[in-house]
Formats: structure tokens, sequence, C-alpha cells
């Protein structure tokens, strides 16, 4: 997992990569602060690149940071595959680096945000691609931390 440089300045799009879902976000080296995005539909093992492309054109980042499934253990998931072949793919198609960022529990994480987002009534209705996004928040301030 390569770590955060601490030289790296400007925007930066995260991405919690799923089978179905990429929950992508967005933030700033130098506010250090993410928010959640947009989620990308991932059919068959095919992103839809045309989106996430559209997204760095409007964005213009400065790197990506995918989220580096493991277990609790320490383990590797079996998503770690499909997940690095995503974070490989990235740097090839627009030739940006891209930092692996562990992503343990922030899938937990967001699902608890959202449910106390509902019991204080900020909102009533969530879907799965919600979770999704927050999750790539989560991913992007937790890296952020290591700046």
């Amino acid at each position: 997992m390569e770590s955060a440089p601490a030289t790296i300045s400007g925007t930066v799009l995260a991405f919690d990569f799923g089978s179905k879902r990429i929950g992508v976000a967005v933030g700033n080296t130098e506010v250090r602060q993410a928010n959640p995005l947009q989620v990308v539909k991932n059919i068959h093992g095919r992103p839809e690149w045309d989106v996430i492309a559209t997204l760095v054109k409007d964005w213009q980042p400065v790197a990506f940071v995918v989220g580096l499934p493991l277990t609790e253990d320490d383990t590797v998931q079996p998503q770690l595959q499909l997940s690095a072949a995503f974070a490989k793919h990235l740097t090839r198609k627009f030739e940006l680096p891209v930092y692996r960022c562990d992503e343990r529990f922030t899938s937990i994480e967001a699902a608890g945000l959202l449910a106390e987002n509902r019991r204080r009534g900020k909102r009533r209705k969530t879907n799965h691609g919600d979770t999704d996004k927050i999750a790539a928040a989560l991913i992007l301030d937790h890296w952020f931390t290591q700046l």
C-alpha cells in the first residue's frame, strides 16, 4: 500500500470499490475534508468508465485514493484483487497516481451515520448508493489523516 505523500496538493477523488457499485468522494488536500459525490455502476465487473472520465474532467484531480479491503485481522478479502485491478486501470487510463487506503469498517460506519440521520429526522429514505459514497468519503478522510 502506497502511503500518502507529504507534497501532494490539490483535488483528490476517492473510490469505495464494490462489485455492483463504486462510491465516489471528492476532497482537497488543502482543506482535508472529503465530501460524498456519487455512485458509479459496476456492471458484471465493468465500471462505467465514461462516468468516471467525466468526473475526472470536471474535478481535475491530482490523484486517486482507492479503498483497500482488509478484514479485521488484516487478512485480505476476495474483493482485493478486483479493487487492485480497478486501481491499476485508473492509473493507466488517467495517468495519475493511485493511493490505497485501509477501508475497514467504512461501510458499517457509513450505514451508522445514515441511520443516525434518519433517527434525527434529517433524512427519511436512503439507498445502498448513499452508503457507498459516504464510505468513499470516510476512506478519503482517513487518507487525509496520513498527509
